[in-house]
């Protein structure tokens, strides 16, 4: 069965269109994109359709943390110390609530416009470090979630190993994640069987970092998963902090990206999550694998990380796409005006992602993010067009932010004016999750997470 929708404005593969006939089939994709055509019989869509976003980098459990690491723990206060903060907290959390608070974290980002997530999994184990009886529990858990919310999920199980570069012993707040090639290749298996044939559920693997990951079970967990499927998303911590650079380059000789495009096949398939320092040399090299960046803006300014060195690596051709990561703030707005924002403060200059090509600051940012956070999920595209899964975002014409502007001022203005959202309708795999800025299952699952939230903070 094919459902058809009629909007007057939308964002298409190939630019804005007006008077725009969409049909979807019963598989949740596109089956035909049309400008120019009548309404017929088509449901109308009121207001503005634009792409929906995937969000490439999330830990889920953060989301309960959020704002409970705001206290500062020193004169040193910096990532590390708030990695001891929340290794402390996910030392209670159960499946249960592990499946709650996802679950109203992906809400969350529906209503936000983002219509996929790829979910960075490193929480395998029960307290004690021992593994379930199923070793993939939490991560069905999760999956559970993102199936009952309706957005799509990219699930990437986290393999984590070691507690420093060199293979040092992992400390006793990581025993909840640790695992080697094998154990992690089995649970993606499992997940694989599980979900076959779903499109809306992707799995693929991440290896942590590489000081999480020592070099041959990088190679194994690598080689292991494409011989699944060529195609698996591979996600990696990269280059995040400074004194994780200094330490790759004690152990190795080489900067954690410039190690990285040395000894593993980056291509396409690879998402760098953060890749904040980089030399001019490792930013042209990370563009020419064709690799996405995966940036975070608002946890990376949240945990003192640094800033993604953009105006060149755009100028190389690079990729990119954006994700919420430890969910302080779940919004494709606040991403990409802080992605812009903080390349503004570094030069002093504006419109630095900008290009000759598409001056239109807002707008480059957004594109470049739907396309490369489709890529980085495993999709071939993230726009509307025929083929792709349907997923779409609606925009509020009559929000002030928005009267009067047309084409690219419209993603412009969607991104850098005012403070709240204009997003009133949000459609992931064909289905209407958000309609009048609302999910239909808010209510239900905001009280299991403030019943989990009660819980954990007593």
């Amino acid at each position: 069965m094919t459902t058809r929708y009629f909007t007057e404005t939308a964002l298409l593969a190939d630019g804005w269109a007006e008077n725009v006939l969409i049909e979807i089939d019963a598989n949740g994709n596109f089956a035909r994109v049309a400008a120019g055509a009548e309404r017929g019989d088509a449901e109308a869509i009121a207001g503005i359709v634009i792409p929906g976003m995937a969000n490439l980098h999330s830990h889920a459990f953060q989301r309960a943390m959020a704002g409970l690491a705001e206290t500062a723990a020193g004169p040193g206060d910096d990532f590390w110390s708030w990695r001891e903060q929340m290794y402390r907290f996910v030392r209670v959390l159960d499946p249960d609530q592990v499946e709650a608070i996802a679950a109203q974290l992906y809400i969350e980002m529906l209503k936000a416009g983002y219509t996929a997530v790829a979910e960075f999994h490193y929480l395998h184990h029960q307290p004690d470090g021992t593994p379930y009886a199923d070793r993939a529990e939490l991560s069905r858990r999760v999956i559970a979630a993102a199936k009952a919310t309706g957005i799509g999920i990219a699930h990437l199980p986290v393999l984590y190993n070691t507690g420093g570069f060199g293979g040092q012993k992992a400390g006793d707040g990581q025993r909840r994640f640790l695992n080697d090639a094998e154990g992690i290749l089995d649970i993606a298996a499992r997940l694989r069987a599980d979900h076959a044939g779903d499109a809306d559920v992707r799995i693929g693997i991440a290896p942590h970092s590489l000081r999480a990951v020592p070099p041959e079970m990088l190679a194994a967990t690598v080689a292991g998963i494409q011989a699944i499927d060529p195609s698996s998303p591979i996600h990696i911590h990269i280059a995040e902090q400074v004194k994780e650079v200094e330490q790759c380059v004690a152990w190795s000789g080489a900067r954690p990206v410039e190690w990285l495009l040395d000894h593993a096949p980056v291509d396409g398939r690879w998402c760098l999550v953060h890749a904040t320092h980089l030399t001019g040399t490792e930013t042209t090299a990370l563009a020419a694998s064709d690799a996405i960046a995966g940036l975070c803006p608002t946890t990376e300014a949240n945990l003192g990380d640094g800033i993604f060195p953009l105006a060149p690596y755009l100028v190389a051709g690079g990729r990119l796409g954006i994700g919420s990561d430890s969910h302080i703030s779940v919004g494709v707005i606040e991403e990409l005006r802080w992605l812009e924002y903080g390349q503004r403060l570094l030069h002093r200059k504006r419109g630095v992602g900008a290009g000759p090509a598409r001056p239109a600051v807002g707008a480059t940012l957004f594109q470049a993010a739907v396309d490369g956070g489709a890529q980085a999920i495993g999709r071939t595209s993230g726009r509307i067009q025929a083929g792709a899964r349907a997923d779409l975002v609606v925009l509020d014409s009559d929000h002030p932010a928005l009267i009067g502007r047309q084409g690219d001022a419209l993603l412009d203005s969607f991104v850098f004016a005012g403070n709240d959202s204009p997003i009133r309708g949000v459609m992931a795999g064909g289905r209407w999750r958000v309609r009048d800025g609302h999910h239909a299952d808010e209510r239900a699952v905001a009280a299991r997470y403030r019943s989990v939230m009660t819980a954990l903070l007593a």
